[in-house]
Protein backbone atom coordinates (compact mmCIF):
# COMPACT_ATOMS: atom_id res chain seq x y z
CA UNK A 1 0.00 0.00 0.00
CA UNK A 2 3.01 2.28 0.01
CA UNK A 3 4.71 1.62 -3.32
CA UNK A 4 2.51 3.93 -5.37
CA UNK A 5 -0.87 5.61 -5.66
CA UNK A 6 -3.83 3.83 -4.09
CA UNK A 7 -7.60 3.87 -4.31
CA UNK A 8 -9.05 3.28 -0.85
CA UNK A 9 -12.59 1.98 -0.44
CA UNK A 10 -14.72 0.55 2.32
CA UNK A 11 -17.07 -2.20 1.17
CA UNK A 12 -20.15 -2.65 3.31
CA UNK A 13 -22.31 -5.72 2.77
CA UNK A 14 -23.05 -9.09 4.30
CA UNK A 15 -19.83 -11.16 4.37
CA UNK A 16 -17.86 -8.23 2.87
CA UNK A 17 -14.44 -9.42 4.03
CA UNK A 18 -14.93 -13.03 2.91
CA UNK A 19 -16.50 -12.09 -0.43
CA UNK A 20 -13.85 -9.49 -1.25
CA UNK A 21 -11.03 -11.88 -0.39
CA UNK A 22 -12.59 -14.40 -2.78
CA UNK A 23 -12.64 -11.72 -5.52
CA UNK A 24 -9.01 -10.69 -4.98
CA UNK A 25 -7.58 -14.20 -4.62
CA UNK A 26 -4.81 -15.73 -2.53
CA UNK A 27 -2.00 -13.47 -1.30
CA UNK A 28 0.48 -15.52 -3.32
CA UNK A 29 -0.54 -14.79 -6.93
CA UNK A 30 0.82 -18.15 -8.09
CA UNK A 31 -1.86 -19.75 -5.88
CA UNK A 32 -4.66 -17.30 -6.72
CA UNK A 33 -7.65 -18.70 -8.57
CA UNK A 34 -7.96 -17.89 -12.28
CA UNK A 35 -9.75 -14.60 -12.92
CA UNK A 36 -9.05 -13.11 -9.48
CA UNK A 37 -7.40 -9.69 -9.23
CA UNK A 38 -4.15 -11.12 -7.90
CA UNK A 39 -4.06 -13.87 -10.52
CA UNK A 40 -4.49 -11.30 -13.27
CA UNK A 41 -2.39 -8.38 -12.00
CA UNK A 42 -0.06 -9.30 -9.13
CA UNK A 43 3.66 -9.74 -9.73
CA UNK A 44 4.59 -11.40 -6.41
CA UNK A 45 3.55 -11.75 -2.78
CA UNK A 46 5.19 -8.38 -2.09
CA UNK A 47 3.71 -6.69 -5.17
CA UNK A 48 0.28 -8.28 -5.11
CA UNK A 49 -1.75 -5.47 -6.70
CA UNK A 50 -4.49 -5.22 -4.05
CA UNK A 51 -5.04 -5.31 -0.31
CA UNK A 52 -8.06 -6.67 1.50
CA UNK A 53 -8.59 -6.86 5.23
CA UNK A 54 -8.51 -10.35 6.73
CA UNK A 55 -11.19 -9.76 9.39
CA UNK A 56 -13.98 -7.36 10.31
CA UNK A 57 -11.83 -6.06 13.17
CA UNK A 58 -8.89 -5.28 10.88
CA UNK A 59 -11.24 -3.76 8.31
CA UNK A 60 -12.39 -1.25 10.93
CA UNK A 61 -8.79 -0.40 11.87
CA UNK A 62 -7.68 -0.10 8.25
CA UNK A 63 -10.76 1.92 7.28
CA UNK A 64 -9.89 4.42 10.01
CA UNK A 65 -6.42 4.78 8.46
CA UNK A 66 -7.86 6.21 5.23
CA UNK A 67 -11.21 7.70 6.17
CA UNK A 68 -12.68 9.88 8.90
CA UNK A 69 -16.11 8.87 10.19
CA UNK A 70 -17.64 11.93 8.47
CA UNK A 71 -16.39 10.66 5.11
CA UNK A 72 -18.35 7.41 5.32
CA UNK A 73 -21.84 6.98 3.93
Amino acid sequence: MSSGPIVAVILEKENAVEDFRTLIGATDPSKAAPGTIRNLYAKSIDANAVHGSDSDENAAIEGNFSFRKLERF
